[in-house]
């Protein structure tokens, strides 16, 4: 029976091992491209929150730029996206985007999908729910995919002060819940969940990062 358990358990902890992929093995097709230049197209929003998406829209820029990437900004592309019946990316989620290659030189382009939206002032709790996916514009191949489940905590909680105390913190955590904007969510819920993204060409480490260790394509965490 000893045996029999520790056999499992070396079967358990091999598994375990091979499901581990390196940045070079699971974005492969992103390092073989290597993608220069990025669009960022409007969010899908599957949510009831209407501003979701023109908020969301504009927190995608700075965490791909950081990533070493040379983006679009935003606002100069949502007029061009409005006028070219581009503002709805579910239309080009599954057809040829060539068109952006064509147009405006973009290597790849980065499509967001809004899956839950959800706002609670009394736990301090704002839970985004995005998928995040990056095509190339030259084969329409995906070369990045991830998705997370992300709650930003926004509470304001101190020890001490007893019912009173609990309170008093209780209201604080709603008015700063309140406060916390849609902005500030998107670019936390970014900033995580790209985390693994392999860097552009103009990151230092460009080039350095395939033997890292990949993140897993569904996350869920709470972040500060």
């Amino acid at each position: 029976m000893k045996n029999c358990i520790l056999a499992c358990l070396a079967v358990v902890l091999l598994s375990s091992c091979a499901e581990t992929l390196t940045r070079g093995q699971q974005y492969a097709k992103l390092y073989e491209e290597k993608p220069v230049s990025i669009v960022i197209m409007p969010p899908v929003n599957q949510t009831n929150s209407v501003e979701a998406k023109d908020f969301f829209y504009t927190t995608m820029y700075m965490p791909l730029c950081e990533k070493g990437y040379y983006v679009y900004s935003p606002y100069l592309t949502m007029e061009m996206f409005q006028t070219e019946s581009a503002y709805d990316s579910e239309l080009f989620l599954e057809r040829d985007i060539q068109i952006f290659k064509k147009v405006l030189g973009a290597d790849a382009a980065m499509f967001t999908i809004i899956k839950s939206w959800d706002r609670k002032p009394i736990t301090g709790m704002l839970t985004a729910g995005v998928e995040y996916i990056l095509r190339s514009t030259s084969t329409g191949e995906t070369l990045y995919h991830r998705e997370g489940l992300i709650s930003v905590d926004t509470s304001l909680y101190s020890e001490g002060g007893g019912l009173l105390g609990f309170v008093v913190n209780m209201a604080a955590t709603a008015i700063n819940t309140a406060m916390t904007d849609k902005v500030v969510a998107g670019r936390k819920c970014n900033a995580f969940v790209l985390s693994d993204m392999p860097v552009g060409k103009y990151s230092p480490n460009y080039g350095k990062d395939q033997h890292l260790e990949a993140g897993k394509s569904y996350i869920e965490a709470v972040v500060r």
